[in-house]
């Protein structure tokens, strides 16, 4: 998990969401090697901003990058990330729901 730091050679996602918590002067923090999954920032009324991730994509980035099979993706994610508490501004995973 990384904080604050504003490169140009951040992921396009990583870098707005950097530039407009410098704009106000607000702290957040990011998951390394997840870029890829970040959907936006969550806000709530005397919360400090969060970042939020789609966690299927999370899992996909393990498979796809560590080459792990679904189902141990599904385990480390669940494990050494999910259920990781880094402070108030932990970030948020998302599941999506299915349309239809």
């Amino acid at each position: 998990m990384s904080t604050l730091s504003c490169t140009r050679e951040m992921h396009p996602r990583r870098l707005a969401i950097t530039e407009r918590m410098i704009a106000i002067d607000e702290d957040i923090v990011f998951l390394d090697g997840f870029d890829d999954a970040i959907v936006g920032v969550a806000v709530q009324h005397t919360k400090k901003p969060v970042v939020v991730y789609d966690r299927a994509r999370c899992i996909e980035i393990l498979m796809e990058r560590d080459g792990m099979p679904h189902d141990e993706a599904e385990e480390f994610f669940g494990f050494n990330t999910e259920c990781v508490w880094v402070g108030e501004q932990t970030p948020m995973f998302l599941d999506k729901c299915d349309e239809g």
